[in-house]
């Protein structure tokens, strides 16, 4: 299971939840840290959210498909003026029409209580992957 967690330094929530993250032992995790003070964009998004904690599901999907939806989200992104990657996600590899290419959807985590033990924490990221939230 990739996940994204963003974060800043000296942020004790951001912290304790990394913390308890790295303690899961009976799911395979990908932890990847974003710190949100490195870039404009996630500062001014996530500066009063964090920690922000997105799943990152992989996906298989035909190439028409997968680029049909593509073209929805870039569409989508500029009528709003925000970016697509939220809507689809990054891509693999194109292949030639209707070959199955790698895409990601990027699906947030609900706010974790700071006094969630590893145990619960752990319960509810099986939830996600169990398909019992979307």
């Amino acid at each position: 299971m990739r996940l994204i967690l963003y974060s800043k330094p000296g942020c004790h929530l951001c912290e304790g939840l990394q913390e308890k993250l790295e303690h899961i032992q009976n799911l395979d995790l990908e932890l990847e840290v974003r710190d949100i003070t490195t870039r404009d964009d996630w500062f001014q998004a996530y500066q009063y959210e964090i920690p922000v904690l997105f799943w990152v599901r992989e996906e298989r999907e035909s190439g028409v498909r997968s680029q049909k939806l593509k073209e929805d989200a870039e569409k989508k992104a500029a009528g709003s003026g925000q970016r697509a990657e939220g809507e689809m996600g990054e891509q693999g590899d194109k292949g030639t029409r209707g070959e199955e290419i790698q895409s990601s959807k990027f699906i947030p985590i609900s706010r974790v209580s700071p006094r969630a033990s590893v145990q619960q924490l752990e319960r509810i990221l099986r939830s996600y992957l169990e398909g019992d939230r979307e």
